[in-house]
């Protein structure tokens, strides 16, 4: 497109989707505002043949003028928490633009966990300079009282004291551990996640606390759960402890389910958009509620997640209570372990 510079300036139609390191090039796409609303994930998984988009050079890109905009706010979480339907949610506001899970944000992690390594691809100064640049760019919108909210994938919150050192609002999504348990064990797409990402969440666990607290071969499916929650846990843990300007909010998601209109109305608030009682409840007993958010064709409500969660815990009852006392017996030898489940049991 001869005039795609004058569009990138004006709002969000054009969208930072992700970036091609080998070739220093932005795959660019072209996305209205109900594309934004829709879309559950925005990664590879929203490009089909019809999706209109373009490979910018990034120094190209960061050429471009853009007028001031307010810096986005964050849902950082653990994964399977419930982020997606509260972003979901806060999104049906005029007053917000959603962005769940910009494939950028993960490409910019990627890049953040080698810094400094000979095989960077980025200098640590080149790094810098670019995630502000980024972080420009996403947060274009398309009406002048939105803001950009951003739902970032679990491992994305190794940025989280970096995009929050400005006094950013966030919201940290978590469950305590006994709950996180069988809600993993409950479905084979948890499970599988688990497993494919449980030597890179050891990795990162073993880097906060000093040392690899275990080894990966000698786990089962619920201690590498159990692993996952320490990792993710520990990683808000320390963003909130750095993040000394932030405005953070925890949320527990069980609360959330225990009285959602009122704690719909929280979030909103903590992020300074304005939520009314009648129109708490429109959304909370609209579709938005009954349905999987990460896939909307599906149906599935709390009660229907409750079921799921009790056949789980009866199911892998053992193994739980294993995983739970070898959790209490790592957080009498890792001060970052105890803190986190003190953290949690305290908010539960």
């Amino acid at each position: 497109m001869s005039n795609w510079q004058e569009i990138f300036s004006e709002d969000a139609t054009m969208f930072p989707h992700l970036l091609d390191i080998a070739s220093d090039q932005i795959l660019v796409s072209h996305l209205e505002e109900q594309d934004y609303r829709a879309a559950s994930f925005l990664d590879q998984r929203i490009v089909t043949p019809q999706l209109k988009r373009q490979l910018i050079p990034w120094s190209t890109l960061a050429q471009v003028a853009l007028p001031k905009t307010s810096s986005p706010q964050y849902i950082f979480h653990i994964g399977h928490v419930g982020s997606t339907l509260i972003s979901r949610l806060l999104g049906e506001l005029g007053t917000v633009l959603a962005l769940r899970e910009p494939q950028m944000l993960r490409n910019l992690t990627e890049i953040y966990r080698l810094r400094g390594a000979p095989h960077s691809p980025w200098s640590p100064e080149l790094y810098q300079t670019r995630l502000a640049e980024a972080m420009l760019w996403l947060s274009r919108v398309f009406h002048s009282d939105q803001r950009v909210m951003i739902k970032a994938s679990s491992f994305v919150s190794e940025l989280a004291s970096q995009l929050l050192e400005d006094g950013q609002d966030a919201l940290f999504l978590y469950a305590p551990l006994e709950r996180y348990l069988p809600t993993i064990l409950a479905g084979d797409a948890s499970v599988q996640e688990t497993h494919s990402l449980a030597g890179d969440r050891l990795q990162r666990l073993s880097q906060r606390l000093g040392e690899a607290p275990c080894n990966l071969w000698e786990l089962s499916l619920a201690q590498k759960v159990t692993l996952s929650w320490f990792c993710e846990m520990t990683t808000l843990y320390d963003a909130a402890k750095s993040s000394t300007s932030a405005n953070i909010k925890w949320l527990d998601f069980e609360d959330f389910l225990h009285a959602p209109a009122e704690q719909l109305i929280s979030a909103a608030n903590h992020f300074g958009h304005a939520l009314s009682d009648n129109v708490a409840n429109t959304l909370i007993s609209g579709p938005i509620m009954s349905s999987y958010s990460k896939a909307p064709e599906h149906d599935y409500s709390p009660n229907l997640r409750q079921e799921l969660l009790q056949e789980a815990s009866k199911k892998h009852a053992a193994d739980i209570r294993v995983a739970v006392l070898w959790a209490q017996k790592l957080a009498t030898r890792y001060p970052q372990i105890r803190d986190v489940m003190a953290l949690a049991e305290k908010r539960a």
